[in-house]
């Protein structure tokens, strides 16, 4: 029996259960598949709203106003393409038998921070010491 077919609605992973067995990575993989869906859905909506607001705007303040909107929004959008990216990629460390395990250490990423942030490819540790290396080396 697959794992999507026993897998209730209201099922939240917990600590009690086997790390990333077959229920909890198809929870994952659910709440990944949801959340793209719902970036590609914003993108197309921007692009047909940008497409219909391609007119021509006598008043320059009210243009320059219109611009720095679009410009904001396509922003946004590029950052969520990014987004869509890493969420392919967590997508695939599901089927690779990766997802779940931080590429640093190979210890469990905690189940919260995974509901948190089904994307996240380190334990919250290492993310930290990342982070701080980061500042360090950006304060140079």
């Amino acid at each position: 029996m697959k794992a999507e077919s026993f897998l209730p609605d209201d099922y939240r992973p917990a600590e009690d259960e086997p790390f990333m067995n077959d229920r909890q990575l198809e929870y994952f993989r659910r709440k990944l598949i949801a959340w793209k869906e719902e970036l590609l859905a914003g993108s197309r909506d921007t692009i047909e709203g940008l497409q219909d607001s391609t007119r021509n705007i006598p008043d320059v303040t009210d243009r320059a106003s219109e611009e720095t909107d679009r410009a904001l929004e396509l922003r946004t959008r590029d950052r969520q393409r990014k987004l869509v990216n890493k969420i392919d990629s967590a997508l695939r460390r599901i089927d690779e038998g990766e997802y779940g395990y931080c590429e640093v250490t190979g210890e469990p990423i905690s189940l919260k921070r995974l509901d948190a942030r089904p994307i996240a490819t380190m334990s919250l540790e290492a993310q930290e010491r990342h982070e701080r290396r980061e500042k360090v080396h950006r304060d140079d």
